[in-house]
């Protein structure tokens, strides 16, 4: 590979890694003694027992996995990399030059990619310049797709005004309050390069105006948006719904996913059922503690109200095994440490091998590329993640990033830690796809 060439997501590399336990994504043992072959296209073309597998092909890197799980890149689908989670949200408007903050997200990007998660879908204050960044090779990060903005009525939850009546302006806040402004107001999004649509169908526990037991935008308007993300293109919806009343209207109107979903029940876990949404449960949130003497008492007590609450709930969702994606809200919680949602989930009652497949296989059927991502399959992407312990004996494993020594992207090495084993490859990020939806096969 020449030096100094962009790689990006279209591009890929050969490899070989052996010497690994092998987690796959769909099935519910690991293989021992594993092999992962990929082409230079970076396709996967053998994947299993190393007693099987073909001749090394020569000139092709190597790689020792040293006995560590080999797994398909993690997803995180629902996070805000354009959102600091080490300052507020007033800080980050007010007071952080607009090309720092650019940059800044750039390094939460990468460190996201470097704690395993290759695929993010970001919902809410990621411009969709960052997604082609990635794409193309002139930034690295995980895979992306994005909503760009979130659209709420008036004093909903995506409303940045403050209870003293000052806006902040964020402009990926979308204000709506009637069906012909939340069609414009879709429109907008997707004009602005939106894959995913979000929509917030109840309040929230970090908005000062609304509480998640109130329904925010109206049956009527929901329905609305997700006809224009089906003339669109088939574009998904994605609705912030944390109460009750908010989580059955979403449902009945037809998203295809419930961001957290804190006050779901029996009627919600079969609608679910029914229709096919995915619940998305960002568990990172609920067991995230706040500070009371660094937090508004308007949120400390509704956190306090709701924590015992949400984890009820999905642990009774769990149960039903109700269809579950992974999501953190990394910027509300801490970017680099998205993998801890799966200890939560374990915690609650998910084993830790579903609580992969959550992350993986499943995640990719919701952001639509499960036929090219989420497995270790012939013919799918050599997106692989290589943890030095074994995660289905302590789910925790994968939460420190030290214990993630090798990341890949279509047989790309993004991340390696591990004693050089092979032939040098460029690492550097290249022209490629626009979105997760454009992986395309050779």
């Amino acid at each position: 590979m020449r030096a100094g060439r962009r790689v990006g997501l279209n591009d890929g590399a050969a490899l070989r890694i052996s010497n690994v336990r092998l987690i796959d994504g769909v099935s519910t043992e690991a293989v021992d003694d594993a092999v992962l072959d990929a082409n230079d296209k970076g396709w996967i073309t053998y994947v299993g027992p190393a007693a099987q597998a073909p001749e090394p092909i020569p000139g092709v890197r190597a790689i020792d996995g040293r006995g560590g799980t080999l797994l398909p890149g993690l997803f995180d689908c629902h996070t805000h990399l354009g959102v600091a989670s080490d300052r507020s949200i007033l800080e980050a408007a007010l007071l952080t030059d607009p090309v720092l903050g650019v940059l800044q997200t750039t390094e939460r990007l990468r460190r996201t990619l470097d704690a395993g998660i290759t695929s993010v879908r970001d919902l809410g204050g990621l411009p969709a310049g960052f997604r082609d960044a990635v794409a193309s090779g002139l930034i690295t990060g995980p895979r992306l797709q994005t909503s760009v903005g979130v659209i709420s009525h008036t004093g909903g939850h995506a409303d940045d005004t403050f209870p003293g009546g000052r806006s902040l302006g964020l402009d990926y806040c979308e204000i709506a309050d009637d069906v012909v402004g939340v069609r414009k107001a879709a429109r907008r999004m997707l004009r602005a390069g939106a894959d995913v649509i979000k929509i917030c169908t109840s309040g929230g526990i970090s908005s000062a105006h609304d509480d998640p037991d109130d329904q925010d935008l109206l049956d009527e308007e929901v329905a609305a948006v997700v006809d224009e993300g089906h003339r669109h293109r088939g574009r998904p919806v994605a609705a912030h719904a944390q109460g009750r009343a908010g989580i059955l209207a979403a449902i009945r109107c037809g998203v295809t996913s419930i961001e957290h979903g804190f006050g779901i029940d029996d009627e919600g876990c079969d609608l679910i059922g029914e229709r096919g949404t995915f619940l998305v449960p960002t568990l990172s949130t609920a067991f995230q503690p706040l500070d009371p003497r660094k937090t508004a008492p308007w949120r400390y007590e509704k956190k306090l109200r709701w924590n015992e609450r949400t984890k009820e709930n999905i642990a009774a969702a769990i149960a039903r095994k109700v269809n579950i994606a992974v999501g953190t809200d990394a910027g509300i919680t801490p970017h680099g440490q998205n993998p801890f949602e799966l200890s939560y989930l374990v915690e609650l009652g998910m084993s830790p091998i579903d609580a992969i497949r959550a992350a993986t296989s499943n995640s990719a059927r919701l952001l639509g590329v499960a036929d090219t991502l989420g497995m270790l399959r012939l013919g799918y992407a050599a997106d692989l993640v290589l943890c030095t312990e074994d995660p289905l004996r302590d789910i925790g494993v994968l939460s420190a990033p030290e214990n993630i020594t090798l990341v890949t992207q279509q047989g790309i090495v993004r991340k390696c830690t591990l004693a050089d084993s092979g032939s040098p490859q460029d690492l550097s990020p290249a022209p490629g796809q626009r979105s997760l939806h454009a992986v395309a096969r050779p």
